[in-house]
């Protein structure tokens, strides 16, 4: 184990731990147990999700510009971020141990950071060796590195700090800081170099993306775009299938690449038989949030949300045995949108023109799926969040709207809109959501090519196409309307959603060409 002893202020300093190092050490200082599965099981406290009310970006003359700043971007001086650092690290330095460990991010070296991640934790320190990119070689300060300092314990002040509340989470691209304080939701962390590399890679000409990826035996690559709770890693886990990662790539000119070294899945109502991979990925090394485990066993209960609805696994790719060794594939052949319907009026898969793909793409009409942020509460409900992931992009959704086009027009690859959430009437009102064995049915006729070449007929009002028939999904539900035994009710919903479409559009300057391929009467 290697430790250092900083006796200026006695604070031991644990370096580049092993997994199985700061379990012990996460065991012995009771920051969590150990489950039955033998992974690592913690409590995040009140804050079980992201809190984007708190999040900032620190506004100088590198961001003035760039950034996209509103209600997602918020601005903070830099001059408060410096003050908030120091005492930040100070109250880190004060504690009993702090953990540094050295990692990197994305798996194409050439557009890859370093980032050096101090803790008060050793959980959050395995989370963050989970999640990103370990490199053996990564043992000291880098040249141009990124510090991502993770203080949960010491708390802003909003009247002295400019912030909102007790806990902040700022990036400050100029000094390439990330500080997070008040929050032990871990998932932060991850989130937040992901915001990094939204707003650095568009300058070069590669496309961040919000999306998970595989491969099949064929070679080919398959992308899946969605908020969480869409069934974006859910459904990249494929048991037939190669998998790259399951939440963050990037999309160059040479090909698709993690981000990530890991997953970070949610547990709720996980099974065996319904996903198998993510079932046997959480074992020993792998972390658990918030997961209630029986008082005697300490057997997983899945399905019990009384904690959160937004109960997580983070485990290394190496727990995954279909994987991806290189992090990396060539280009996509099929990109698939996952869009979760509470209205029950889209299909359950549609093929989109290119025109179609930057207006679905630019919405990113979903539902927000149980509590992955602070605040949201427990339910359900519709959103727009563009390009499937807006509070983690910084630049305006244009940029990466015509990254995507640029992409689509260089390798012709197909996107597909799938549905993954009600048919047959809307959410509450008589509705039932697709099932994980439909849609994985789905996703497989796209992904080896029978809807490339399927029959297809138009929807109308959104104009979409959807197939006529296709394998293992029965006909009658791939057309909403005939899904529906009261049309009247389809026809009511339907225009609901079309108007709701239309409203939230209006914020975009495009072409009238990707105008026109949104939903119309």
């Amino acid at each position: 184990m290697q430790c250092e002893t900083m006796t200026s202020k006695n604070t031991k300093t644990y370096l580049n731990l092993s997994a199985n190092e700061l379990i012990e050490l996460a065991l012995t200082r009771k920051e969590g147990v150990l489950a039955a599965n033998k992974a690592l099981n913690v409590s995040t406290g009140p804050r079980t999700g992201r809190s984007p009310k708190d999040r900032f970006i620190v506004k100088d003359t590198l961001t003035e510009k760039t950034v996209d700043w509103g209600q997602v971007n918020q601005p903070l001086a830099p001059e408060k971020f410096a003050a908030l650092w120091s005492k930040a690290e100070e109250a880190l330095q004060q504690k009993e141990a702090q953990f540094v460990s050295y990692f990197k991010v994305s798996a194409e070296d050439k557009y890859a950071l370093t980032v050096k991640v101090m803790t008060e934790l050793a959980w959050h320190t395995l989370f963050t060796q989970n999640l990103f990119i370990s490199d053996p070689t990564l043992n000291k300060d880098q040249v141009n590195q990124w510090t991502l300092l993770c203080v949960p314990s010491f708390k802003s002040d909003p009247a002295r700090d400019g912030v909102n509340s007790d806990a902040a989470i700022i990036l400050n691209f100029t000094d390439k800081k990330i500080l997070i304080v008040g929050t032990y939701y871990a998932g932060e962390m991850k989130k937040s170099m992901f915001s990094v590399l939204n707003f650095l890679l568009p300058d070069r000409e590669v496309l961040p993306m919000h999306c998970a990826a595989n491969v099949g035996k064929d070679g080919k690559t398959a992308l899946f775009f969605g908020l969480s709770g869409t069934g974006k890693t859910t459904l990249s886990a494929d048991p037939d299938r190669f998998l790259i990662g399951d939440d963050e790539h990037g999309w160059s000119k040479e090909g698709v690449f993690n981000f990530e070294g890991g997953c970070y899945a949610k547990c709720i109502d996980l099974s065996k038989e319904r996903e198998p991979v993510i079932w046997d990925a959480i074992r020993h090394g792998a972390l658990m949030e918030n997961v209630v485990l029986n008082s005697t066993t300490h057997e997983p209960d899945y399905t019990d949300a009384s904690l959160t609805q937004n109960t997580r696994a983070a485990y290394p790719l190496s727990h995954i045995p279909l994987r991806v060794p290189a992090n990396k594939s060539g280009h996509p052949n099929a990109v698939l949108f996952l869009t979760c319907d509470l209205f029950g009026v889209l299909p359950p898969v549609a093929r989109l023109t290119k025109e179609q793909a930057a207006y679905y793409f630019l919405s990113g009409y979903t539902a927000l799926v149980g509590s992955t942020e602070v605040g949201q509460g427990s339910g359900i409900k519709q959103t727009f969040s563009t390009c499937f992931g807006a509070p983690f992009f910084s630049r305006p959704a244009q940029v990466y709207a015509d990254l995507l086009m640029k992409r689509l027009d260089e390798t012709g690859a197909q996107v597909f809109l799938v549905n993954t959430g009600w048919t047959g009437g809307a959410h509450g009102q008589g509705g039932s959501r697709f099932s994980i064995p439909t849609t994985r049915a789905i996703v497989t006729a796209i992904v080896n090519g029978e809807l490339h070449n399927a029959e297809y007929e138009e929807l109308a009002g959104f104009h979409l196409a959807i197939p006529k028939s296709m394998t293992g999904v029965d006909s009658k539900v791939l057309n909403p309307r005939k899904a529906w035994k009261d049309i009247h009710a389809y026809e009511d919903y339907n225009k609901q959603l079309m108007q709701k479409f239309a409203e939230n559009f209006k914020k975009f300057n495009v072409t009238d060409k990707i105008r026109n391929a949104g939903p119309r009467e």
